[in-house]
């Protein structure tokens, strides 16, 4: 009876495998169905197209670049969503596909690409993503993105660089000058505290006003 049961579950656990591969369709289905659905939602066939070029001369296997595609062509949409009504979206949905990636949200992404001028929206949703990836919340890094735009393109070109090296000092912000402070002197703006009552003066130098020398005694010429 035991055999009999046994045989039975193993034929049970071969068919339903083999229903669950005929399920799967194969990776080029899966591809090719991807690419309808971006090319449905006014997304450019390329954007995956480019995906599939890339895995196959990296000697991917087709069933991970099938699944990449899926997940990238997901976040596509998510991207366009996002930037729907504004102009040339389409030429910034690449970068907009990555901050989601990062972890950027969809309302952080809508509000960052009304902040920036069509010319320069793609830097500053690349500035941002790159402000996430540095461990910035994405609130924080658009507020930070705003902030450089208001200062020109240069500041914003150079945002997630500056922002790196304040991670790197641990804070952001640099520390001020603390040479003078403690040594009492030097570069810190203030003059040098006079010695103690009594002290000689340092380094042989007078300090204060300066020292009348003594007459010469009678009887004596100086030499």
């Amino acid at each position: 009876m035991n055999a009999r049961m046994a045989g039975l579950v193993a034929v049970l656990a071969v068919g339903s495998a083999n229903v669950s591969a005929a399920q799967v369709p194969p990776p080029e289905e899966r591809i090719n169905a991807a690419v309808a659905r971006a090319r449905g939602a006014g997304i450019p066939a390329g954007l995956l197209e480019s995906k599939l070029a890339e895995g196959r001369a990296k000697g991917v296997s087709m069933d991970r670049i099938a699944a990449a595609i899926e997940r990238r062509e997901a976040v596509l949409e998510k991207a366009s969503q996002a930037l729907r009504g504004h102009q040339d979206a389409n030429a910034s949905l690449a970068v907009a596909a990555d901050a989601i990636e990062a972890g950027v949200s969809e309302a952080v992404l809508t509000a960052v690409a009304e902040d920036a001028p069509r010319d320069r929206r793609n830097v500053a949703i690349a500035a941002l993503t790159e402000l996430v990836r540095q461990g910035d919340v994405p609130e924080a890094a658009l507020q930070r993105v705003r902030e450089a735009l208001k200062r020109g393109p240069e500041a914003l070109a150079n945002l997630p660089a500056e922002a790196a090296a304040g991670h790197a000092r641990g804070g952001g912000s640099s520390a001020p000058e603390r040479g003078g402070a403690a040594t009492g002197g030097g570069r810190s703006g203030g003059a040098a505290a006079p010695p103690a009552h009594g002290a000689p003066p340092q380094g042989g130098k007078p300090s204060g006003a300066p020292v009348t020398p003594h007459p010469t005694a009678p009887g004596r010429s100086g030499r």
